[in-house]
């Protein structure tokens, strides 16, 4: 296999499939490779780990079609420290020779046959609008779980609505929905959790695009992308989990008779103000009284910060304490200019939301203080 092509462009190929590649130890040594294929003036580079496949396709000069493996790490960082202008890359079965300018390396490559046959994406497909969809992950994929040890809440559920689209994401002390009305992509009453690692690799790679394609299997899901930057094309393959998620549906209150309503950006800067004093797991109180909310953290031989906000507040005065990183990463994704927050009593979930936007929620459980 012999190319040539621009170092900018080689180095975010190889990038993308790196993000893919396995950082654990591994009883396939060859997936610490990323797969060079190329055919005709299309080279393609593929990571995996068995459970996510990245593939970013450049269009390169090409010398000879052929295949090989390269350690992903070692390969990146060369063609990276290399200067501006043109790479030249010849590998054969034993070595693969890298070439810009006056630098010079030789690597040892990986045996290609050792790397495994990966599945084909499904046949069916739709299109999403992708900046709508990236939106949609950025608000979910926060508040799934990153405990292995419970797989299940590691994914974001995608669940067929009557109007669209829901991705739902919990790691059992928040919850966050996030409707797309009018997108159709799975059956009526359809399912399918899709790993939550998986989806942010795929916010990091949607950059500019505006339109994505989605492929779902029976056990795994397909994204792919086409002229994202320097890459002709890039596919992001994810195996799905199993099992049954949980009914978070019965975890949304129907009534709260307690709501707050504040200028968003005034209470998230003031939240990470307070948050400094909020150490050792220290929970940030709100006092939420009528025209008014104050912020108290205190933290033994530590010292205290409060603040006092303007708001308007429905209901009985009332102290609920929070988590302030699980509070302050809700009110960032949230939009508009201000957020709701209802409450039944100190020790039920907490609802946040944006005025007149029913589309997206976010549903927090406080912290029991003394």
């Amino acid at each position: 296999m012999k190319f040539r092509c621009e170092r900018d462009k080689l180095v975010e190929a190889l990038s993308a499939a790196q993000r893919a590649v396995t950082n654990r130890g591994s009883s396939l040594p060859v997936l610490s490779g990323v797969r060079l294929e190329l055919a005709g003036d299309r080279l393609r580079v593929t990571g995996s780990d068995l459970d996510l496949t990245i593939s970013a396709t450049i269009e390169v000069a090409a010398g000879d079609d052929g295949v090989g493996v390269l350690p992903a790490k070692l390969v990146t960082d060369i063609v990276r420290a290399l200067g501006p202008g043109a790479v030249e890359v010849e590998v054969d079965d034993d070595e693969a020779r890298i070439v810009a300018g006056r630098s010079q390396f030789a690597v040892r490559t990986i045996p290609a046959h050792e790397f495994p046959q990966l599945p084909e994406p499904a046949d069916q497909s739709v299109e999403l609008d992708a900046q709508a969809f990236a939106d949609a992950l950025r608000q979910v994929v926060s508040a799934a779980s990153v405990d292995e040890a419970r797989p299940i809440l590691t994914g974001v559920l995608m669940a067929a609505e009557a109007d669209g689209l829901r991705l739902v994401a919990t790691d059992s002390y928040r919850l966050a929905v996030r409707d797309l009305p009018g997108t159709s992509v799975l059956e009526p009453d359809q399912s399918v959790l899709v790993p939550s690692h998986a989806l942010k690799e795929l916010t990091r790679l949607l950059g500019d695009a505006s339109t994505i394609t989605l492929r779902l299997g029976e056990r795994d899901a397909s994204f792919e992308l086409d002229g994202i930057g320097d890459l002709s094309a890039v596919r992001l393959m994810t195996r799905l989990i199993e099992g049954e998620f949980p009914n978070y549906r019965g975890l949304i209150p129907k009534n709260q008779p307690n709501r707050l309503t504040v200028e968003r950006e005034g209470l998230l800067e003031a939240l990470r103000r307070v948050r400094l004093l909020a150490r050792e797991a220290t929970p940030v109180r709100l006092v939420m009284r009528p025209d008014s909310l104050e912020l108290l953290a205190v933290t033994q031989d530590v010292g205290q910060a409060h603040e006092e906000l303007d708001a308007k507040y429905e209901g009985t005065e009332l102290t609920v304490a929070f988590n302030p990183e699980y509070l302050i990463a809700g009110i960032e994704v949230t939009p508009g200019d201000e957020i709701t927050l209802e409450t039944i009593d100190a020790l039920k979930p907490a609802l946040v939301h944006s005025l007149g936007d029913t589309e997206f929620l976010y549903l927090l459980m406080p912290v029991r203080v003394s």
